[in-house]
């Protein structure tokens, strides 16, 4: 299994009333954890959207466990539970400063040629850099 972590920390314009981060934000942290994760095994989503494969979201799946807040700094921990095939699972687990796991979640998405919309294998390029993770 591949795994990666990254950070961010909660804006303002992130929270609510309670200086709670919203809960339609975690949507996002999930993407820019799955996409750093990728970054981090050395893949570009630009990179494979130039080459013609789009990776839409076909699920979104949240858990809130603890809020999350203003000015915290939260690892965002992503999975790659397994080899993707059309479609590719991420999951998530966001922390808070104190090490408390705050968000629980996953997303499946699934990969589709730009210009047909049509299902796509995955591009080679990420089979082979994530492989070694699965052996």
């Amino acid at each position: 299994m591949f795994q990666a972590e990254t950070t961010l920390r909660v804006r303002y314009a992130e929270t609510d009333q309670m200086g709670y981060v919203y809960y339609g934000n975690y949507a996002m942290y999930f993407e820019v954890g799955r996409v750093e994760a990728l970054r981090q095994a050395g893949f570009s989503y630009k990179q494979m959207e130039e080459n013609g494969v789009i990776m839409p979201v076909l699920e979104n799946q949240t858990k809130y466990l603890r809020p999350g807040k203003y000015d915290e700094l939260l690892t965002i921990k992503t999975t790659i539970p397994e080899m993707p095939g059309i479609r590719i699972k991420f999951t998530y687990e966001v922390y808070n400063e104190a090490a408390e796991l705050i968000t629980e979640g996953s997303t499946i998405l699934t990969f589709l040629k730009k210009d047909t919309h049509k299902p796509s294998r995955p591009p080679q390029f990420l089979l082979d850099l994530i492989r070694p993770y699965f052996e």
